[in-house]
């Protein structure tokens, strides 16, 4: 089986490859699932120019907050603005390029791009500023608009176990976006909390095989609450 190991010893090493203006694809919902330690890479390569998929970007200072600080992306695809002042700041400003999409068809997009499916229709959005300029066809009475799928270049991935060949198993809403975006991308980094040997993985349990990964490191993670409430 050699060559089937995607284990790699170094972030740097994980990221090989990661230029200026590239698509770069992230997993997460809010700071939930997030790659935490490949956004730091980034961030230490210096690369600009990015544009990203991810359902929001982060909070200030920390997950994808911190390439917004640094001026690296230069178009955010997602669903929501989130808890991101310096987001919402950057976009006013026009100093970012904001594409906002549905969360539904966001997570469809991505799901149709790593299917190999350029593009669908879809009832959500129409009649509001998200069908402007895309085709509308009539199916069944109704109107749809249609919405092409989207690949990257990088997928940057938050799993939670996985073994030697990168199948990958994710732990609970920590799913989330995940499993879609590491199928959509030309190279798919994933980390990981443990790794363990071929076989000590439960086949059914496995969310994401390993024929879609390229790269697997194990990390540790500060996993930070993006909003904590406690009783006085």
């Amino acid at each position: 089986m050699a060559g089937l190991d995607k284990r790699v010893s170094s972030y740097q090493e994980a990221l090989d490859g990661l230029t200026d203006n590239m698509t770069v694809l992230a997993g997460g919902f809010g700071l939930c699932g997030i790659a935490e330690n490949l956004i730091g890479e980034i961030r230490r390569r210096g690369v600009s120019g990015l544009t990203v998929v991810s359902n929001n970007c982060g909070v200030d200072g920390f997950g994808l907050g911190l390439l917004l600080e640094n001026r690296q992306i230069r178009k955010i695809i997602a669903s929501y603005v989130g808890e991101n002042a310096l987001f919402e700041q950057l976009a006013l400003n026009g100093e970012l390029e904001v594409e906002l999409t549905p969360q539904g068809t966001l997570a469809e997009k991505v799901r149709a791009g790593g299917a190999g499916i350029p593009a669908f229709f879809t009832a959500t959005g129409y009649g509001t500023p998200i069908a402007e300029g895309k085709e509308v066809r009539q199916f069944n009475q109704r109107p749809y608009i249609l919405e092409q799928a989207i690949t990257g270049d990088f997928a940057i991935i938050k799993g939670w176990k996985a073994d030697h060949y990168g199948n990958v198993i994710y732990r609970h809403t920590a799913q989330n976006f995940n499993p879609l975006m590491a199928t959509a991308a030309r190279i798919t980094v994933v980390e990981v909390e443990e790794i363990v040997a071929p076989g000590e993985l439960d086949p059914a349990a496995i969310h994401t095989p390993g024929i879609y990964v390229d790269r697997l490191i194990q990390g540790t993670f500060e996993k930070r609450i993006e909003q904590r409430t406690l009783r006085s």
